[in-house]
Order: structure tokens, then C-alpha cells, then sequence
């Protein structure tokens, strides 16, 4: 667009004014001279060669047309005229344009100057040449816009010909210059004002043609007005603003104006709008727009029937409003890839689930359906938010529900983002990925959606990761319940699955099975043929794997067999069948269960297999009564196999088996009893020995049945609870007895205690569902007598295992498998089984080891001595089973006892003829490697730990007391059994008990169930065992074997029961399982619970007083009460703790930080919320509190003296990592942990380094006696540890600060902890030339290696700060020369010395060191302080500072000499001859 503008302008004509001239009636002279004008003015175009009055069609134009328009120019100009020409051509112009304003008057006469006489050549009209004149331009511009008000009733959607008022319009549009812009666009704003709707959006799409680039204030306030008074015009108004070259200021304006429209606008325009402002976003606006967006778009995710209306009609398809919403979106931010950015960050910073909109999770879905760039980045936030809990499933729903068309469309991105989330380890994520291919599968029902869906699962379950297949598996699951039949047209995709049964758990197995019998179920009951063939599919692999050799495959056709039957043979499975299709699913259901039975009669394994399977479904449902008989009759041979007559307490049959006689054993019902358990004699029968394996799980079912069928009463086999155990006769477990068995006796007696063991695990699975008030299922007289017996079993169970660990660490043997599970799984080693294996290499090589060390002292011995054989004294001692002739050596004392390891037994005087010492309790590292192979004690045991006969009994009585072994193996199992529900990131922070166990096929909700009743009971148990470790009374060994004695455990007279171990542990395994809890999963998804468990723990009294600076106090029965209440209950026990056990304060440490770190969890958020709505609360403070306070019980274990012989630690030699988690709590929770490192590291330490004496001396050189030789490792590298963990904090302080513009205050105080820092690695460092230790040497390389590369990222704040603080930069750089060349002295005595251990860390710490050599140079030569450094050779020292020859240490080359010069160059020297100077 040109403007003219003219050196001497006209007088602008009267008609030229900006507003238009008030109209008045023509009067009669006007009128007469009108014609006169009009005459004049067809004169002058004739004279330009235009006839106006073309008889056949609009005015016919001069050939040449710019030779028209100079004329024209030339005619009316007034520029080189004189004074009266120029008066004469003004005149002449205004009579020009009076006739042209009377000429057309007429309507017709406008229609042809406005039309071309060219149908090819639109725009050769008259009026368009004549604005092209410029000296007539404004004028008429004005008389046409004057006319517009005229045509205004045309009715709307007529052709443009038809339409006068667009064709005034349209020839104002590309003119090729506008004489006076201001006053043509006011009067064209002021026509705009009055025009009606449809010719306003007209002209206000035609502004940016009409007007150009001179675009004023006025206009955007004009059309500003217009949007406030009719929001329909917003659309033409956008395109103007988008199209109008805006200055910044304008189009800021523009954009505010955007922004207010939002709320307003209507939904069908909200497109626009969105596209208008995505695409004006600048870095200096985007974070507005976005936020704005976000805060007023009223995105409601539901869906809107007149959408799927217009498509039931037949019209195209087309989104609806929210459809073309997200469409905008989604193109308008596929080309900015700032706005993706900003909007990344925004999402980021909301933490809290109320602050996420629908609008917030399609912006993420919508960027990452655009693609690759930043893909990556969308799923690591979609995760984040949805584990943080800020995304969650409604959200999702809106999404998808009312969107639906559009989500089609786009299906593939939401099958990939499904996809990701599915295979996160983490368990929120899978769930939600489940949900979105649940949702996805339920509301789009096509074929094309669901077999996308189907495929993707398939998919996932070939995965390698056990989380994701599990987590589709489950899935899978809850579709079949739900959608069988819709999933059989699917079958062929869904039998993928198939092919990955090789890889599945046994838990995976039970989901796919259970996924095919729900769909062979909903085929039978189809009326469609062809859908049955998936129910024949169904059987003929599970038949083809039954039959299969391997126990691999067998094991897999077991689980599907009885899923099968648990589907299929349900009673109420087939509702509307007749009853011949009923008797006729049954008599294939009863084959098949022949037929598996039969297959696994040469496969012990296998038929454990199907017990534990078949009793897990009797538990659940009652199947068919055809069904229950077969099982009843199958059941009917356990009396014949495994039950023996015994006669008024004797066995009838008194012979020998394999030459060991035998005794009945652990008698509770005497003489009355008519029955025994036979196991003597299985064992010892090599024909069948191996019905003694499958005997718990037969038992397990017989007992499943009885329940079932007995309405949950086990009375029809009660006898079974208290009958005796035929084993083999007590004297074999004599030093004289055992001496006197064959390898194959041994075996035996290890093989029937083994057995005896599990028989009763099994009694207490069994009959402690008996005890359970909620069933209610038997009298009080005889859950009485149900209790004593399960305590009585319990202490046999205790004592069998303790005399079969003995058995074991004498005669090692691998013992048979009883739950082989875990076994089963080739694709996933089991830990104790590898255990098992390590264990016994372990026992050939020491017996090899022991055997060379034999035959070196035997050079020195007598020729008897030398070839003098082993007796059964030497092996009794090399298990730790010691006899009168050694312990008239030993210590007696009972603190002796408590000290002793697990593979020796209990040191206690004995005869050959004596039993072997039992010692309770028992902890042997041979059995506990084999203890997988046991069969699992289920939760409803852990109900012993309620018995009311425990709650009514005094802490101070010996029964009570005697007690305490059963609970404490309660309490053992419980441990297990959490440790197995912990997920892997959530392990304690300190490596804490026994390895998990094989319990993760038990359901949560079952153990959970049953923990929630536990919470009192294991307080009560908690208070009575430190009540009694503080009175420290001891109880007669003689009432401790009359207890046994009772339960009719043999020869108890060589029992041994350690009584301040057993309530240590009791009181560490509360802490254990306390500790767990609060860790786990279900604890921080359910409140309840948690409250339960925290109102368990609570102390009789708070003491308030604790608590000086939480004020007001926090009323009772709130959360925040009973943290407080909990961290004092277990504060109190640590102190009491402190007397007398080290391991027992360490565990009360550990939990309390669990309490801290739960409360910062769950009371942390509140606390936020808080803060934000009032300045003071209870429990804004609480956290910090408990904070401090776990700071200082931390610091009085660091500073109590745990070198009492009266205590159970004989010093801290073995203590080492627990005083560095000590430490560590105790920096970490200190108000300034760089002022107690720099105390720690640059004071206490040297103290305790200088001493090479034992932990007395070094208590007398500072404050804090875990500080000695045996610990000062742990402590020097906890030290370096936190000291880099705080100066990478300071580094992202640093960083986050850089954009910002840092006070001189904060810039201070960041130099002046990061110069805490170094003085914190220059005293760690420097400690090596007092301490000669290998291991100082290599941590001190390593971790100075490490200090360095992380202060080099500081290097820019240094320099960019530089002019200000010179003299603390420098500074910080020449105190870290001291560390620099120690690292370097260290670095050349380890090549030197060949230190392997050192050698390997030095190439990585020396070229962190030379980096900070050329850091420092490069920092001093930009900042203009070049002369302060200078590099050279210095003289090779050792630690001690003697000067040494480097050609000692070094090769000759000349370039590796260079390179120690050049890396010692920042080394310090003297005082004097330091390189930097300030």
C-alpha cells in the first residue's frame, strides 16, 4: 500500500471533512443545478476518454487506463497552478464530485460505475479507477461511504452483484495508495458502527485490505467496543488482528482483548480464538496465554447429543464444539514449540489433584499426539502427576466420554500412551493404564477399536516386565467378567496369550486361565456353534499339558484344569441350561480332574500342585455336589495312608523301621487318642517315602472339604489336632546314639522331623481358622481347648525345628520341597534356593578347608595324632554342639549365650548319653537356607497372637513369660510376610531382617484383614517385653522345659532358652513390622488404617513439655496428635534401649525417622494448605519439631558409650554401617548440617584419627564414643558423603538463581557455604597424612575426585560475581589447593606403592584436577586478574612433606613428567609462594 503525499497541498474542499456534512432538503435551486453538474462531470470523463452514458452497459473506460487516470490527476491537481487557477480547479473538483454524488443518486446509475464492462475484468470499473485519482480520493471515499447506509436492507446472502453495500465495500479493498488514511479509516469506523451484522463482519474481515499497514489506536479501540457490545462479530475481529501488521503495544491490546473474551465467547467461536491467541504467543506472552487459557476455558469433557444427531443425518463428519476446540489446540501447538514448552512447565509446577482441569490433561495428550520431538517428555509428566495422584481417572473419563469423536480419530495416541503407562513399575501408573484401555474398550464397541485394543494387550504380555504382564493379565480378568460376550468374535487375537504361558508365575497363570474358562463359559452358554470351539480349544491344551512329562508344562495344565473347574464346575454356573447339558459338563469336568489325578501319581510335586490349587477354590465356592463326592472318595485314603492305631497310647506294632526304633512324640490328647500319625514309617519306607511329601496338601484339602461341607466346623477331624507323631526314639539324638547311625538313619531322622514340622504348619493353618470370632462356628468350651492345643503345637513346632537345625548343620541334606512354587519358576531364581545352593559349597570347601588346616598342625603333632580319626565329639563340636569335656573350658555365663552365632549351638553340659542342647531361640543359617521349601504358615495363624488367655495374663508371670518364644515366631512369620508386600523402591532405608519371602500369592486383602486386628496385640507384646528387658529377671531353665515338657516335646531336659534374646527380638521384630506398615502401599492409600495402626501405638501420657514451641498443642484424636503420640511411645523405648542394647536403639532410630518421614508425608501437605490460609496452626510446626528431636536422639546414640561389658555389644566392631545411617540421621535432621559437618570433620575427627588404640582411649579425645578405630571408616565416609550431597544442592541453588537477579545477600551467603564445603574436604582430605589405611587413601581419592567435578558447575556463578566478591572467590580457591595437593601426593604414592585397591580411582580424580587447574586460569584471565596466576613445577613431596625423587614413582617420559608439573601447578606451596594472590 503506497500513501501519496503532495509538497504543497490544497486546501482540503469543503467536502472533506472528517464528519460528514448534516443533510438537509434539497431545496429547489440545488436541484436545478444539479444537472449542470452532472453535465460537467461527464464532460471531464469524457475529456479522459470515459463515456458515462453507454447505452448497452456500465460506463466504457479509456483503453489506456493509467492514461485515464493522469488525466484526471493532472486535471484536478492544483500544485504548479497559480493562485486563481489553483481557485478555479478547487471549484472544478467540487463540482466534480457534487455530480458525481447527484449522478448517482439513482440507483442504477451506482450499480454501473460500480460494475466492469468486462465480465473477465471485475476491477476495471469506473469508481475503482476514479479512487485511483488522488485528488479526488478522499472526497469520494466519503460520498460512497455516505451511500452505504442507504442499501443497508439487502437482504443477507445475496450475490455480491446483487449486493450494493459489498460493492462499495469491495472497491475500497487493495487500492494502490490512500491519500489521508486517518481520516478515511475514522469515517470508515463511524460507518462501521451502524452497519448491520453481516455486512459488519464483512467490512471488519476486509480491514487489513482496506486499510493496509497504517493501522491507528482508533481502529482497535473501535473494533474493541464492537466485540463488548456484540461477541458474534469475534471471529472477523481476530482475522482482522491477525492480518493487521500491529505494532507491540497493539498488539498487546489485541491480545488483552482476546483474553476477555473467553468467559464470553460462544463455544461454536471458541476455535478461533484459541488459534488466534496460540499463534500470537511470544516468549514474552506465552506464559499469560497459557495461563489465562487454562484458568477461564470452560472445558467440560461431556459429551453433546446434537453431535451424534447431525451424524444419525447423514451430514459430514464434523467435531463438535469441544472437538473443534482440541482440533485447534492440536494444530495450533504443533507448530510453536515454545507454547509446548511453557505449558510443560506450568503442568509442572501443580502439585496439588484439585489444580488439574480436563483442559490439562487433553493440552497433554494433544502434544502428544503431535509427535516425536517431545514425547518423551509428555509420558516421564503423565507419569509423574498420575503417581503423585494429580491426574486421576475422572479427569480421564471427561476426556474420553465427550470427546469421543475426536478420540477415535486420534485412537492410536491413546492405545501408546496406555502402552507406556502400563509397563512403569510403578503400580499407579499400570492401574491407570489399565484404565484407559478399560474406558477405551467399554466406549468404543466398533471391531476396528477393539481389535487395536485386544492387540496392544497381547502385546504386553510377551513383555519381560512381570508388573506390566500382571497388570494386563488382571485386566484381561475384569473384561471377561464383565464383556465374555462380546470378547468371543475377538478369540483368535485373545489366544496370543497362549503363546507366553512359558514365562507366566504361577499368579499370571491363574489370570489367563481364568480369563479362557470365563470365555468358554459364555460360549456354552451361547446359542452360536462356532463359539464353542474356544471351550474345545480350552480343553485340549490344558489335556496336552497335564500329560506332559516336564513339571514345568504339568504344573501349567494343573492350574488350568482347576480353573476350569472352578468356572465351570461352580454350582450355579449354568442358570438357564437344562440339567442334560449340566450332567453332561460335569461328567467332563469329573474326566479331566481323573485324568490330571492320574498323570501327577508319578510326580510328588505336581500332586502338591493340585491340593493347594484344589483347596484354594473350595475356599471360595462350593461346586457342583457330583463334584464333592469324587473329591470326598479320593480324600477317603488318607486315614489308610498316613494314620496308624495306637492302643491306650501305644503303637501296636512295635518293630523296628531300617533299624531305628521309634517313640510317639507330642501327645495332647494321652491315653484317649486313638490314632497316630505314621510317619516313622513312611520315611523309612523306600517304597513310600514319597507319601510323606504330599501329605500337608492332602491334609490342606481334606480340611478345605470338612470346612466347606461342615458349614466352617473341623470337628469331624479334631482328632488330627491332638493325635501323636510316631518319630524315631530321643536316644538317637545322643552324641552316643547319633554316633551309632548309618548316613541313611541320619537321613531319615532328619527327613521325619522335617515332615513332623510341616504336618503341624499345616494343623495350625488349618485349626486357627477355628479360633476366628467371626465365624463362629464352634462353642467357647472348645475354642478353649482348640487354643491350648494350637499353643501346644506351636512349641513343638518351635522345638522341631530348633532339634532339626541341629540335625542339619551336622549332616547337611537337601530336604524335599514341599511348596514348589517358587520352585517351579525356571524363568526366576528364587533367593533361598541360591541361598541353599551357596550353603552347601560352603560346607564341602570348609570341610576341604578344615581338612588343609588339619594336615599343616599335624607336621607338628605325634604320629597318633596324626592319623587319629574323627569322633562324633569332634562333629558335635564342629556344629556347636559342645559336651561336658569341652564346656569345662568355656564361659558358663549366661551373657555368653547371647553372643553366639547361629551355627553354634548352645554351649550346655552333656553326657554321651545325654540329648543333644536344643537352644531357643534357634537361628541356623543351614536351615533358614532351605526354609522356602517349608510350607507357608497362612494369616489366619497370626490370630494366636490374639489369644484372650495373653491379654488376661500378668507381664510378670512365668507362663506368660514362657510364652513368648511362640509369639516371638508369630512375629518372625509376620516379619516374612511383610517384607514380601514391600514394593522395591520402598525398601527401609536400612537393610533390615530376613530376605523376602515366597508369600506374594497370598491376597492383600486376606493379610491385611488380619494384621488390622493384630495392632493392639502387638503393642501389649512390645510394653511387656522391654518391661521385662528393663527388670532383667531371669527365669529357672526348669519352668522353661516343664513348658515344653507339656506340650509332650521329648527329653526336654537339654532345652536352653535365652531369655534376654527372646524379648529383644520380640521388641525388634515389632519394630520390623511396625516399620513395614507404615511403608506400605495399602497404609498410605487407606487413612483408616493408618489411624488405627498409629492409635495402637499411642503412649499413656504426651508429655506436652516436650513440645515448648507448638503452640497451640493439637487436640487429641487428630493426626497430628497421635504422630506426636507414636514418636513419643518409640522415643521412650530408645532411651530405655540405650542401657542395655545398641541393635535395639538402632532399630527405635530407624523407626522413628519411618514416623518423620510419614508425618512429612501425610501432614506435610496439610501443613501447605494451611499456611496459605492463616499464619499460625499445630501443625505448620509439627514437622520441623519432630525433626529436631530426631536429630537429637540420633546424636545421643552417637554419644553414648556402648562399651559396657554389661551390655549384649562387646564395643562396636560389627556396628560400623550402623553408626553411619546414625550419622547420617544426624546431619540430616540438624538446623545447619555445614556447620556440624565442618565441626565433625575439621575437630572431632583428627581427634579420633590421631589414636591407634582400641574405642577406650579414643573415648577420652572427644564427645562422641562411636567414634574409634572400628568405626572411624564408616564415619569418614558418611562425612565425605553429605559434604558432597551439600555441595550439589548449592550447585542447583546456583543454577536456579542464575536467570534470576541475585541479591548481594544471597550471593554472600551461597560463597560462604560453599567455602563451609571446602574446608569440610580439605580437613577430610588432609586426615591422610596422619592415617596410613589403604581404604582412607582410596575414599579420599574417590570422593575428592568427585568434590571437584561438582565444584567446577560453580564456576559461572564464581565468575559472574567475581568484581563484587573478589577476595571470598579466591579464597575458596587456595583453601582448596591444600585438598588438591594431598589428592595429588596420595594419586603418586598409590602408582608408587602399586596400591590396586587406589590405582583404579586416580585416572578420573586427575583429570577432575586438571580441569580445575585450567577453570581457575580460564576464571582469573576473564576477569581481567590474569597476573594473579601463574603455573610451574613443584617439589615432589610425600604425606609427611619430606621431598622424595620422582623418578621413583614416575616413567621418563616427558610427557607424563609435564603432566604432574602441570596437575601439581595448583597445588599450594609455602605460605609465601602461594600462585594466587588477591
Amino acid at each position: 500500500m503506497v500513501f501519496l503525499s503532495r509538497k504543497k497541498p490544497p486546501p482540503p474542499p469543503s467536502s472533506s471533512s472528517a464528519a460528514p456534512p448534516p443533510k438537509f432538503p434539497q431545496s429547489q435551486k440545488k436541484s436545478a443545478v444539479e444537472p449542470d453538474a452532472v453535465e460537467k462531470m461527464t464532460a471531464i470523463l469524457a475529456e479522459a476518454g470515459c463515456t458515462l452514458n453507454n447505452p448497452y452497459g456500465p460506463p466504457c473506460l479509456h483503453s489506456d487506463l493509467h492514461a485515464f487516470r493522469r488525466h484526471l490527476t493532472t486535471r484536478f491537481s492544483s500544485c504548479s497552478a497559480s493562485s486563481a487557477e489553483r481557485d478555479s480547479v478547487t471549484d472544478l473538483r467540487s463540482v466534480f464530485i457534487s455530480g458525481f454524488s447527484s449522478y448517482i443518486q439513482s440507483p442504477s446509475n451506482l450499480r454501473r460505475v460500480l460494475s466492469s464492462s468486462s465480465p473477465t475484468k471485475r476491477d476495471e470499473t469506473l469508481v475503482r479507477n476514479l479512487l485511483l485519482v488522488s485528488p479526488i480520493q478522499l472526497d469520494l471515499q466519503e460520498t460512497l461511504l455516505e451511500k452505504l447506509p442507504e442499501y443497508f436492507d439487502v437482504v443477507s446472502g445475496c450475490s455480491l452483484e446483487e449486493d450494493v453495500a459489498r460493492l462499495i465495500i469491495n472497491h475500497f479493498r487493495w487500492l494502490d495508495f490512500i491519500v489521508n488514511p486517518d481520516v478515511f479509516t475514522d469515517k470508515l469506523m463511524e460507518v462501521l458502527s451502524i452497519c448491520p451484522l453481516h455486512l459488519k463482519k464483512e467490512i471488519i474481515g476486509s480491514l487489513p485490505e482496506i486499510i493496509g499497514d497504517h493501522i491507528s489506536r482508533a481502529v482497535v479501540d473501535s473494533l474493541e467496543k464492537m466485540l463488548q457490545e456484540d461477541s458474534s462479530v469475534v471471529v472477523p475481529v481476530l482475522d482482522s488482528f491477525s492480518n493487521l501488521n500491529l505494532d507491540d503495544q497493539l498488539q498487546e491490546q489485541a491480545l488483552t482483548v482476546a483474553i476477555s473474551c473467553i468467559r464470553t465467547i460462544d463455544a461454536e467461536h471458541m476455535p478461533y480464538l484459541l488459534r488466534f491467541l496460540l499463534l500470537a504467543a511470544t516468549q514474552a506472552n506465552v506464559r499469560r496465554i497459557i495461563s489465562q487459557i487454562r484458568q477461564q476455558l470452560k472445558f467440560t469433557g461431556m459429551s453433546q447429543p446434537c453431535a451424534s444427531q447431525n451424524k444419525l443425518k447423514g451430514k459430514a463428519p464434523a467435531y463438535d464444539s469441544e472437538g473443534s476446540i482440541l482440533h485447534a489446540l492440536r494444530s495450533s501447538l504443533r507448530f510453536k514449540n515454545i507454547l509446548c514448552q511453557e505449558i510443560i512447565k506450568e503442568l509442572n509446577s501443580l502439585e496439588k489433584p484439585r489444580d488439574f482441569k480436563v483442559i490439562d490433561v487433553w493440552l497433554l495428550i494433544l502434544m502428544y499426539m503431535n509427535g516425536d520431538p517431545i514425547r518423551k517428555s509428555i509420558e516421564k509428566i503423565f507419569k509423574k502427576k498420575v503417581v503423585d495422584g494429580c491426574i486421576q481417572e475422572a479427569l480421564l473419563d471427561q476426556c474420553i466420554c465427550g470427546n469421543k469423536e475426536f478420540v477415535k480419530d486420534n485412537f492410536g495416541s491413546f492405545i501408546s500412551l496406555a502402552e507406556h503407562l502400563l509397563s512403569c513399575k510403578e503400580e499407579k501408573p499400570r492401574e491407570f493404564g489399565s484404565h484407559i484401555y478399560t474406558r477405551l474398550f467399554e466406549d468404543f464397541a466398533d471391531n476396528y477399536s477393539r481389535q487395536e485394543i485386544l492387540g496392544a494387550l497381547v502385546t504386553h504380555v510377551g513383555s519381560d516386565n512381570e508388573f506390566e504382564v500382571s497388570s494386563v493379565l488382571e485386566m484381561m480378568t475384569v473384561l471377561a467378567k464383565k464383556y465374555a460376550q462380546q470378547l468371543l468374535p475377538f478369540s483368535s487375537h485373545i489366544n496370543g496369550i497362549l503363546d507366553y504361558l512359558e514365562g507366566f508365575t504361577v499368579e499370571n497363570l491363574h489370570k489367563v486361565y481364568e480369563v479362557f474358562s470365563l470365555l468358554a463359559l459364555s460360549a456354552r452358554a451361547s446359542p452360536d456353534s462356532f463359539r464353542s470351539s474356544i471351550s474345545n480349544e480350552l480343553m485340549m491344551i490344558v489335556r496336552k499339558q497335564v500329560s506332559h512329562p516336564d513339571l514345568k508344562y504339568k504344573k501349567m495344565g494343573l492350574v488350568g484344569t482347576l480353573r476350569i473347574v472352578s468356572s465351570l464346575g461352580y454350582a450355579t454356573s449354568f442358570p438357564d441350561c437344562s440339567s442334560s447339558q449340566q450332567v453332561s459338563d460335569c461328567g467332563e469336568i469329573l474326566e479331566l480332574l481323573k485324568t490330571s489325578v492320574d498323570s501327577c501319581r508319578q510326580s510328588n510335586l505336581a500332586l502338591i500342585i493340585f491340593y493347594d490349587e484344589f483347596a484354594a477354590i473350595l475356599n471360595n465356592k462350593l461346586l457342583q455336589p457330583e463334584i464333592m463326592e469324587w473329591i470326598g472318595k479320593h480324600l477317603g485314603e488318607f486315614e489308610s495312608l498316613f494314620l496308624a492305631d495306637i492302643d491306650n497310647g501305644e503303637m501296636a506294632d512295635k518293630s523296628s523301621y531300617s533299624g531305628l526304633e521309634g517313640d510317639l512324640w507330642m501327645n495332647l490328647d494321652g491315653s484317649i487318642s486313638p490314632i497316630c500319625l505314621n510317619i516313622l514309617a513312611l520315611a523309612s519306607s523306600s517304597s513310600e517315602s514319597c507319601c510323606l511329601q504330599i501329605l500337608p496338601s492332602n491334609f490342606l484339602l481334606l480340611s478345605s472339604v470338612e470346612r466347606l461341607t461342615n458349614s466352617g466346623s473341623l470337628a469331624g477331624i479334631d482328632a488330627l489336632l491332638g493325635c501323636p507323631l510316631h518319630l524315631p526314639s530321643s536316644k538317637y539324638f545322643a552324641a552316643a546314639g547319633w554316633q551309632s547311625l548309618t548316613k541313611k538313619q541320619r537321613e531319615i531322622l532328619s527327613l521325619s522331623l522335617y515332615y513332623a514340622a510341616n504336618w503341624i504348619r499345616e494343623l495350625l493353618n488349618a485349626f486357627s481358622s477355628q479360633i476366628d470370632k467371626r465365624d463362629g462356628c464352634i462353642s467357647q468350651a472348645t475354642e478353649k481347648d482348640v487354643t491350648t492345643k494350637l499353643l501346644k503345637r506351636l512349641r513343638n513346632l518351635i522345638f522341631l525345628e530348633s532339634l532339626l537345625s541341629n540335625l542339619i548343620t551336622l549332616s547337611p541334606q537337601s530336604l524335599p520341597e514341599l511348596h514348589p512354587y517358587s520352585a517351579t519358576s525356571e524363568h526366576t531364581g528364587h533367593p533361598e534356593r541360591k541361598n541353599e545352593k551357596r550353603k552347601l559349597q560352603d560346607d564341602a570347601s570348609q570341610r576341604k578347608g578344615n581338612m588343609k588346616n588339619k594336615l599343616k598342625k599335624s607336621k607338628q603333632s605325634n604320629v597318633d595324632e596324626h592319623f587319629r580319626q574323627p569322633t562324633i565329639l569332634d562333629a558335635f563340636k564342629k556344629a556347636g554342639v559342645v559336651t561336658s569335656q569341652t564346656q569345662l573350658h568355656e564361659d558358663p555365663s549366661p551373657s555368653s549365650l547371647e553372643g553366639r552365632t547361629a551355627s553354634g549351638s548352645v554351649h550346655e553340659t552333656c553326657s554321651d548319653d545325654e540329648s543333644l542342647s536344643v537352644k531357643i531361640p534357634q537361628v541356623s543359617p543351614a536351615l533358614a537356607a532351605q526354609r522356602f521349601k517349608f510350607r507357608p504358615l497362612l494369616p489366619q495363624c497370626l490370630s494366636i497372637l490374639n489369644f484372650p488367655k495373653v491379654q488376661s495374663q500378668d507381664m510378670r508371670s512365668s507362663e506368660y513369660k514362657t510364652e513368648l518364644p511362640l509369639y516371638l515366631y508369630l512375629l518372625q512369620d509376620l516379619h516374612t510376610k511383610l517384607d514380601s508386600l514391600v514394593p522395591p523402591g520402598k525398601r527401609l532405608p536400612f537393610k533390615r531382617g530376613s530376605p523376602p519371602g515366597s508369600f506374594r500369592r497370598s491376597k492383600l486383602v486376606a493379610l491385611f484383614s488380619q494384621i488390622k486386628g493384630l495392632f493392639p496385640s502387638l503393642r501389649m507384646h512390645l510394653n511387656i517385653a522391654m518391661s521385662l528387658l528393663i527388670k532383667g529377671e531371669e527365669t529357672s531353665q526348669t519352668i522353661w522345659r516343664d513348658e515344653f515338657a507339656k506340650a509332650g516335646n521329648p527329653n526336654t531336659s537339654n532345652i536352653v532358652v535365652s531369655e534376654s534374646l527372646i524379648y529383644t527380638m520380640v521388641c525388634k521384630e515389632i519394630l520390623f513390622c511396625f516399620s513395614k506398615m507404615v511403608t506400605l502401599p495399602a497404609f498410605e492409600t487407606d487413612k483408616s488404617l493408618l489411624l488405627e495402626l498409629l492409635q495402637a501405638f499411642q503412649p499413656t501420657e504426651i508429655p506436652v513439655d516436650s513440645f515448648p514451641d507448638l503452640q497451640p498443642f493439637p487436640s487429641p484424636g487428630t493426626k497430628d496428635y497421635m504422630y506426636i503420640g507414636v514418636y513419643c511411645f518409640f522415643e521412650d523405648i530408645l532411651s530405655n534401649a540405650c542401657s542395655f542394647s545398641f541393635d535395639l536403639a538402632f532399630e527405635c532410630l530407624l523407626t522413628l525417622q519411618l514416623v518423620v518421614i510419614s508425618a512429612q508425608k501425610y501432614i506435610g501437605k496439610v501443613s501447605e494448605e494451611a499456611s496459605k490460609k492463616r499464619h499460625v496452626g499445630p501443625i505448620q510446626g509439627l514437622i520441623p519439631i519432630l525433626h529436631a528431636k530426631l536429630g537429637t536422639s540420633a546424636e545421643k546414640l552417637l554419644r553414648h558409650e556402648w562399651i559396657d561389658e554389661s551390655t549384649d555389644n562387646k564395643g562396636l566392631k560389627n556396628k560400623s554401617e550402623m553408626v553411619q545411617n546414625i550419622l547420617r540421621i544426624y546431619l540430616e535432621t540438624s538446623g545447619s548440617t555445614s556447620d556440624l559437618l565442618d565441626e565433625l570433620a575439621c575437630t572431632i575427627l583428627p581427634q579420633a584419627s590421631l589414636s591407634k588404640s582400641t574405642g577406650e582411649d579414643d573415648a577420652h579425645d572427644h564427645e562422641f564414643p562411636t567414634l574409634c578405630s572400628a568405626t572411624f571408616r564408616g564415619w569418614y565416609k558418611t562425612l565425605h558423603e553429605e559434604n558432597l550431597a551439600i555441595l550439589n544442592k548449592l550447585v542447583k541453588a546456583v543454577s536456579s538463581e542464575k536467570r534470576q537477579n541475585c541479591q548481594s545477600e544471597t550471593t554472600e551467603a551461597h560463597l560462604k557455604n560453599i567455602q563451609k564445603t571446602v574446608n569440610v574436604i580439605v580437613s577430610l582430605v588432609n586426615l591422610c597424612r596422619s592415617h596410613e589405611k589403604v581404604t582412607i587413601h582410596g575414599m579420599a581419592i574417590k570422593y575428592g575426585g568427585k568434590y571437584v567435578d561438582s565444584f567446577l558447575k560453580v564456576f559461572h556463578f564464581l565468575e559472574a560475581h567475581f568484581q563484587d566478591h573478589n577476595e571470598l572467590v579466591i579464597q575458596l580457591v587456595k583453601d582448596l589447593q591444600k585438598a588438591t595437593r594431598t589428592l595429588q601426593t596420595l594419586c603418586s604414592e598409590a602408582k608408587g606403592m602399586k596400591q590396586t585397591a587406589i590405582t583404579s580411582k586416580i585416572p578420573a580424580t586427575k583429570r577432575s584436577l586438571e580441569r580445575f587447574l585450567f577453570h581457575v586460569k580460564a576464571l582469573l584471565h576473564t576477569t581481567s586478574r590474569g597476573s594473579n596466576f601463574w603455573m610451574g613445577s613443584l617439589k615432589h613431596k610425600d604425606l609427611r612433606g619430606q621431598i622424595v625423587s620422582s623418578q621413583a614413582y614416575v616413567d621418563n617420559e616427558t610427557d607424563e613428567v609435564e603432566e604432574e608439573t602441570m596437575s601439581g601447578g595448583e597445588d599450594p606451596m609455602e605460605a609465601d609462594e602461594l600462585p594466587l594472590s588477591p
